[in-house]
């Protein structure tokens, strides 16, 4: 009698073996997710695949996106991630090689995308004048007894973007840095920049250190293409803005 071995399921590389450039979230660190497809995201999200089992070879993570993307599309291949996304628990799991901890891991990712497509961005404040900047600051800054310099970032609409605390004390240069300026407006993308700061004594008159302080920050600021708009002293009841008194040139 002649027996026969059965046949052993031809071994495919995992995700790991293939080479880096083609590994989805070796692509997600060079490119970001949005050049990723949907069946390398979904990878992302199932992490492992399954062994051979009964002379059927592997799948690896990408595989079994596939398959869920396959099994969730309408007739003419569209329309997948939307079904995903309204599918139950249950659903997912009858995709082989998909159990509850991956199917649950999906339908959380999709719906905290569909939560952020709902969010709608707060309105940023808009900075057009000295005065809006210090209607913003005076009751941040009014009362302190101490020197605070603060950074504000803004984009091309004069929108703030960030508000960024730089030092406490009397200022000199040794305090306020054209790094520590200019590192928070580079990582925001910044389009400008306004100084402010307080005087604790209420005369918001600019002394000698401030001039010296906002025509060094300028200069940097110039230089790397982050235009210095305006310097506002923050005193008691009254402000001093460097562009209106035409102090920024001098």
């Amino acid at each position: 009698m002649i027996t026969y071995a059965r046949p052993v399921p031809p071994v495919r590389p995992t995700v790991k073996e293939w080479p880096e450039d083609d590994r989805p979230r070796e692509r997600l660190q060079a490119l970001g997710p949005r050049a990723l497809s949907a069946r390398e995201l979904l990878a992302l999200l199932i992490e492992t695949g399954t062994p051979p089992q009964n002379g059927r070879p592997g799948r690896s993570s990408l595989d079994l996106a596939g398959d869920v993307v396959a099994h969730f599309a309408e007739n003419d291949g569209s329309g997948s991630l939307r079904r995903i996304m309204t599918a139950s628990l249950g659903e997912l799991c009858r995709v082989p090689g998909i159990g509850p901890a991956k199917a649950a891991k999906i339908l959380a990712a999709l719906d905290l995308g569909r939560r952020a497509a709902d969010e709608a961005r707060a309105e940023r404040p808009r900075l057009q004048t000295a005065r809006d900047v210090y209607e913003r600051m005076r009751l941040v800054l009014r009362d302190l007894a101490q020197e605070e310099f603060h950074v504000l970032l803004v984009n091309t609409q004069n929108e703030l973007l960030r508000d960024v605390r730089v030092s406490v004390g009397t200022l000199d240069m040794s305090l306020v840095h054209p790094r520590d300026v200019f590192h928070p407006a580079i990582a925001e993308c910044a389009s400008g920049v306004v100084l402010v700061h307080n005087h604790p004594s209420g005369e918001p008159t600019p002394s000698p250190e401030d001039l010296s302080i906002t025509l060094q920050l300028a200069t940097a600021g110039n230089m790397l293409g982050i235009p210095v708009l305006d310097h506002v002293i923050v005193g008691e009841g009254r402000y001093v803005s460097f562009v209106e008194d035409r102090l920024m040139k001098e």
